[in-house]
């Protein structure tokens, strides 16, 4: 390459890098605010004009959330549920991948089909079934109503039955030769292999059950049993809304996927690649 095409290079690689930056900033700007709002006066939020940084730095509004609500007990619900839907569904879903994957049996077609087709069905189209039968069945304000229509996630099947149709059915041979049977096979032989696949899908759908909040919020009235994106939303006051209050419990609300995504940033890109390529 000559110097010129060198200079030109560093060139447009400095704006491209430059963009990149400036889009992180903008991206960044409502989180940074967030955090910084919650850390000032409740009067210093509500002014007029931008301050980047508080006049008076102040704890009380996470003292509040966490001493004056009932916050302690929306994070037991969330990680029960988040922690419950996580097991069921990657192992529900890593059964029934191997299935469709090794399995010859009637309606597999048909079943891989409807798999499929399922992501042409939005979640939000079914709320009012789920509520329907979730009441029906006595389970409103329940961690398992929580819960159930929470447990299926297609992408992770996809991703599981792609995975299987990868390893080399000399695998499946040799353990058949040993008179293995299919869940020998399966957690002795296959899972061994694809532990990085689903340690990257656990931690996705965990974030995804965390973060959820439509359902949870339908399928919970009691104060005490929700989860802690809806509890959130209690954290008012008689006499109106207290802004900095109601950021200082979304801090706290985040503050776990957000750790969960800083200590498994691989993992978490890892998953949502799948997914993404699943998808497109």
């Amino acid at each position: 390459m000559t110097a010129t095409g060198i200079r030109r290079a560093n060139f447009w690689g400095g704006v491209i890098t430059a963009l990149t930056i400036l889009m992180a900033l903008i991206w960044a700007f409502p989180l940074y605010w967030g955090v910084i709002s919650s850390l000032k006066p409740e009067d210093e939020v509500v002014r007029p004009y931008i301050e980047l940084w508080p006049e008076n730095l102040t704890f009380q509004h996470y003292v509040h959330a966490l001493t004056a609500t009932q916050i302690g007990a929306w994070y037991v619900n969330s990680i029960a549920v988040a922690v419950g839907v996580t097991v069921i569904t990657i192992v529900t879903s890593m059964l029934c991948g191997y299935a469709l994957s090794q399995l010859q049996f009637p309606g597999r077609k048909l079943l891989w089909w409807l798999i499929l087709a399922s992501f042409m069905v939005p979640t939000q189209a079914l709320i009012i079934n789920h509520f329907v039968l979730t009441s029906q069945l006595g389970l409103i304000n329940t961690w398992a109503g929580i819960m159930l229509p929470q447990l299926i996630h297609p992408v992770i099947i996809i991703v599981y039955k792609q995975f299987f149709d990868q390893v080399p059915h000399d695998f499946r041979e040799a353990a058949v030769m040993d008179n293995a049977g299919e869940f020998r096979i399966l957690f002795r032989v296959y899972l061994p292999m694809n532990w990085g696949v689903t340690t990257a899908l656990s931690i996705v759908c965990f974030i995804w059950t965390w973060n959820a909040f439509l359902w949870p919020f339908l399928s919970v009235t009691r104060t005490e049993m929700m989860t802690i994106t809806v509890g959130i939303t209690q954290v008012n006051d008689a006499f109106g809304v207290y802004y900095a209050r109601e950021l200082a419990a979304a801090v706290l609300a985040g503050l776990p996927v957000a750790l969960a995504y800083l200590l498994f940033q691989r993992r978490v890109t890892e998953a949502i690649t799948l997914s993404a390529g699943i998808k497109g």
